[in-house]
């Protein structure tokens, strides 16, 4: 298969291209972000004891009450009382915590003060009973689950030292051109990059870990070389997928034998975005991505994204809205459109040549607009950004 492909299509064969995924065991401090690989099931009852709610005194039976010495382990009787920290184990026999403000001691005996007090009492209240939150062996979280700074405490508070996550995509990232200067501005006939440090923070977004990343001319043999240059299980490359005499990247891979899944997107901008497998144990892909910027980027979110969310279970599915102006179609091609969300509507950015970066800068989606075009306040879907959380 040699024509771009259509854009559902493309994405569907991203999707499938994208290897079972494996796991991994990780410490809860190296945990954020990452993706379980099975539920998260609590070996104890949350809280796994009674506990007080509130600084104050616990108490039994009806005022007033003695005061018991805090140290001592004993059951307390009716009308015992004795000093409590929040979150520290009730004594057994406690019936309710008087908050510190709702009570007063006079010569080791203790009384509530006002309806607050009253209202502890009879109500008993602020005592944590064990097992409220979870009992064991409750499932927590369900695998597939990202693990927020919540979700990890969650983890922690069951007892869990590390948990099963599913492997990142360990990437080699290859800039090719003879154009492109690292720093300062660029002179005429130059272009900065800008890939180097944008594609590995998007692909960190979509739970790739970048792990190389080289600098390669306009020459078929260092290509050649830097597609195999490192243990991987993705190569990611930006430029040289034209069909020009400084396009590299395709008759680089043509060379080593790959399979194309997908030769070229039927998409504007974005067309020369591929995607290829490499013949060999394991099959290491390689995205290809073109050289301007804004085709680079929105090549990553149309193909990049569905495959690394197959791969890791990371990105949020497209979703509907509303566009706030008619959009164009394009003939034989599906528009990739940046837009912004004002109240409920898409509204396209300006500034969006295939060589721009600045509208996307302020874009919050982009939409997919069909060959035949979308009339105003019609609905079009719309891609996340991996960059907006």
């Amino acid at each position: 298969m040699s024509r771009p492909v259509a854009f559902s299509e493309a994405r569907a064969l991203a999707r499938s291209a994208a290897p079972a995924p494996t796991t991994e065991r990780v410490p809860l401090a190296e945990a954020l972000g990452r993706v379980l690989a099975e539920p998260l099931v609590t070996a104890i009852p949350l809280p796994h004891f009674a506990s007080a709610a509130m600084d104050g005194w616990a108490v039994c039976g009806r005022a007033p009450w003695r005061l018991r010495p805090a140290a001592s382990p004993a059951e307390l009787g009716a009308g015992e009382a004795v000093v409590i920290v929040t979150g520290a184990p009730v004594p057994p026999g406690a019936e309710a915590v008087l908050r510190v403000e709702a009570g007063r001691v006079d010569g080791g005996i203790l009384e509530p003060v006002g309806e607050t007090g009253r209202h502890d009492v009879e109500g008993r209240r602020h005592i944590r009973p064990a097992g409220v939150e979870a009992a064991i062996g409750d499932r927590l979280l369900d695998a597939g689950a990202v693990l927020t700074p919540p979700r990890i405490a969650l983890a922690a508070a069951t007892g869990a030292d590390d948990l099963a996550v599913r492997r990142r995509p360990r990437v080699a990232l290859i800039l090719t051109g003879d154009e492109v200067v690292e720093s300062g501005v660029p002179a005429s006939g130059e272009v900065r990059d800008s890939f180097g440090v944008a594609v590995p923070a998007a692909l960190r977004a979509l739970g790739a870990e970048v792990v190389a990343i080289h600098r390669v001319g306009d020459d078929e043999p260092a290509t050649r070389v830097a597609l195999a240059a490192d243990d991987v299980d993705l190569v990611v490359t930006t430029g040289g997928t034209g069909r020009s005499s400084a396009d590299h990247v395709r008759t680089a891979l043509a060379a080593d034998g790959a399979d194309l899944v997908v030769p070229g997107l039927a998409t504007r901008p974005g067309g020369p975005t591929l995607l290829a497998r490499l013949p060999g144990a394991g099959g290491r892909l390689v995205l290809g991505l073109p050289g301007n910027p804004l085709a680079a980027m929105l090549g990553l979110v149309a193909l990049g994204a569905p495959l690394l969310a197959a791969w890791t279970g990371i990105g949020a599915a497209p979703r509907t809205v509303a566009a706030a102006r008619a959009l164009p179609g394009r003939a034989h091609s599906t528009g990739l459109v940046p837009a912004t969300l004002v109240g409920g509507e898409a509204a396209p950015v300006s500034h969006v040549g295939s060589g721009m970066l600045r509208g996307l800068a302020v874009a919050d989606v982009v939409l997919v607009v069909p060959p035949g075009g979308v009339a105003a306040g019609a609905s079009v879907e719309a891609l996340p950004l991996p960059w907006s959380g």
